[in-house]
């Protein structure tokens, strides 16, 4: 008997950091977004006042077909419709290029840079990357006679959002890009020489043979750029801290305002908002995980 639990009291440490440093804050994150500033239990308030805030859930000028701002709900929603796929793809294909591909892993190593660099220095590179004059993509737009429609494009609340998006999936790719490669690494070489005996093309090679065998590939790739979506903070932040006229305002930067940064402060609304971002992030995270122990 003592044989059998020997081996789990080396768990003791680990659990009891968990405790500590995890569960205990989300717990008491929970039990802050239920009361209010005075400490007295209010339900639901807290819930009611985040969605009723324009900031957080703005779906008007959405249905009315204008131009951000939509609320922070809705933009983290829109930054995972198009940042999710184009990552995926983006990463997939630089993965089957670059394989056999001579210098492919001097390459892969310059893509994997922006998930090396810091966040905030990927934010700072991503705000001279978009600056009106001396800008890599209006330089772009000068050169193929286009010059016309250079701005400076994270000044702005229609265009600031896009911006950020596709800035941030060259900052993601090499994720995802690295971890393809390693899925692409534990693929036997027999199957496509089995393929390529039977005459199958190139085409029908990598929609038969080479994603499905990437499948688990593919979900780490989606849980982890998921759950880098929904807690998105560094890059907002250090460009226009959710402006300009909170056109990239998402879940954690209108958090952290209200945490620490409005006046008054309010703390209860913030755990209010965290909560719902940690339920999305663990339901999320669970259901493909379910998928991935399952596959």
């Amino acid at each position: 008997m003592r044989r059998q639990i020997f081996p789990f009291l080396f768990l003791i440490p680990s659990l009891f950091l968990l405790v500590i440093f995890v569960l205990f804050p989300v717990v008491n994150t929970v039990y802050i977004s239920f009361l209010n500033q005075e400490g007295k239990f209010v339900g639901f308030d807290n819930y009611a006042k985040v969605f009723s805030d324009k900031s957080f859930w703005n779906p008007k000028n959405l249905i009315e077909g204008k131009p951000p701002p939509y609320g922070a709900l809705i933009h983290n929603g829109i930054w995972i419709m198009i940042h999710l796929p184009l990552s995926v793809f983006f990463g997939l294909l630089l993965a089957v290029l670059l394989r056999d591909v001579k210098g492919g892993a001097i390459i892969k190593s310059a893509v994997f840079l922006g998930v090396v660099i810091p966040m905030i220095v990927g934010g700072v590179l991503l705000r001279f990357i978009y600056e009106d004059d001396a800008g890599i993509v209006n330089a772009f737009l000068r050169v193929i006679g286009l010059g016309h429609l250079a701005r400076t494009w994270t000044a702005f609340p229609d265009t600031i959002l896009l911006s950020l998006i596709l800035g941030s999936v060259w900052i993601w790719t090499g994720f995802s890009m690295i971890v393809y490669s390693a899925g692409l690494e534990g693929i036997p070489t027999e199957l496509f020489e089995s393929a390529k005996i039977d005459g199958a093309s190139r085409w029908r090679t990598f929609w038969r043979i080479t994603v499905p065998m990437l499948k688990p590939a593919t979900i780490v790739v989606v849980t982890m750029t998921l759950l880098w979506e929904l807690k998105i903070f560094d890059i907002v932040w250090v460009i226009q801290q959710g402006g300009p006229l909170e056109g990239s305002m998402v879940m954690a930067v209108i958090m952290y305002l209200q945490a620490f940064v409005y006046r008054p402060t309010n703390f209860h609304v913030a755990s209010a908002i965290a909560t719902l971002l940690t339920v999305m992030t663990f339901g999320f995270a669970a259901y493909l995980v379910n998928r991935m122990v399952k596959s």
